[in-house]
């Protein structure tokens, strides 16, 4: 089971080495248990799925994105972006990844965030 307690852990891994959190995308009974500050202001998706996405710049100019989901059993996706990908071909990849993430999870029989 994953709390707001181990949110923050994950939060500060992430951070200390050297990745921006960018989004969250919570579900409906996420947000209503989860404090909006936890996540510093950041645009807050609602979503089935439960997970943050996070950046950090690559070698050469690139720029990876990483989503996580906020589960009990720890699951990631990458993907890295050229300098001149257009955004609409990054957000595409994002969503592509969020489908994926969700799959992934369907897999393992908790989708849910549970707090």
């Amino acid at each position: 089971m994953i709390d707001e307690r181990q949110i923050g852990e994950i939060l500060a891994q992430y951070k200390k080495h050297g990745w921006n959190l960018r989004r969250v995308l919570l579900s409906a009974s996420a947000k209503e248990k989860l404090p909006v500050s936890l996540f510093g202001g950041v645009e807050i998706i609602s979503s089935e799925l439960d997970a943050a996405w996070f950046s950090r710049a690559s070698p050469e100019g690139r720029e990876a994105w990483e989503l996580r989901s906020l589960l009990t059993a720890p699951f990631a996706l990458v993907e890295v972006f050229e300098e001149d990908d257009e955004e609409a071909v990054r957000e595409e990849a994002r969503r592509e990844m969020e489908t994926r993430l969700t799959e992934q999870a369907s897999n393992i029989g908790n989708r849910k965030l549970i707090v």
